[in-house]
Formats: structure tokens, sequence, C-alpha cells
């Protein structure tokens, strides 16, 4: 993954969102539909670019499918990602008032 491949990822809000989510731990689907706002049509399109980019990785636990991003990403793609981390998740509490990006934290549909 080149520097203009990984800014073209995360241009668009929703996959740098799921992406500083994905920070932290493990998502389904459902967890990104609540902190993005979004619908799961919308989300998982978002997530299939950033899987077919080599960024997310998938895990299926049962019924459901994790998102998390890829363990080995280079140190500089990962550098990116955390400087990001504060902005966009101050970012995501003023836009959407009691959505938070937790780690640990899944909604009750799994």
């Amino acid at each position: 993954m080149t520097p203009v491949e990984l800014m073209k990822l995360l241009a668009d809000e929703t996959r740098l969102t799921s992406v500083i989510a994905m920070k932290s731990g493990p998502r389904c689907v459902c967890d990104l539909m609540e902190i993005l706002q979004l619908s799961q049509p919308k989300v998982s399109r978002h997530l299939a670019i950033l899987r077919e980019a080599g960024l997310v990785e998938t895990e299926r636990r049962g019924q459901w499918v994790y998102y998390s991003l890829v363990p080995q990403l280079p140190a500089w793609v990962d550098q990116t990602i955390n400087a990001l981390a504060p902005v966009v998740i101050e970012s995501v509490m003023e836009s959407t008032p009691g959505i938070t990006i937790t780690p640990g934290e899944s909604s009750a549909c799994c």
C-alpha cells in the first residue's frame, strides 16, 4: 500500500471512522452501523472496499462477521491511524451525541 492509496481510503468519512473504531478491536457491522448512524448496506460496502485494499480482515464467529485492522500493517500506516484517532473520536462525539468509540464495547446484536 502506498501513502496515496491509504489517503484515498481514509479520505471518506465512513471508512476513516470505521478504521478508527476497529483500532480498539474487532467490530461487527451492527457496531459500526450504530457508530456511523448508517444503514447496513452502506457500511458493508465501505468495509468491502477496506478489505479489498488489504487494510481490514474478517473473522466469522457463529452467524456474525467481525472486521478488524490487519495486524501486520506497516508501521507508517499504524502511525497515521494513531495520529488521526483523537480527532476522529472527538468529531464523532460532537456530531452524534451519545455515541462513542470505546474499546471493547459492542452493541446488543452480537
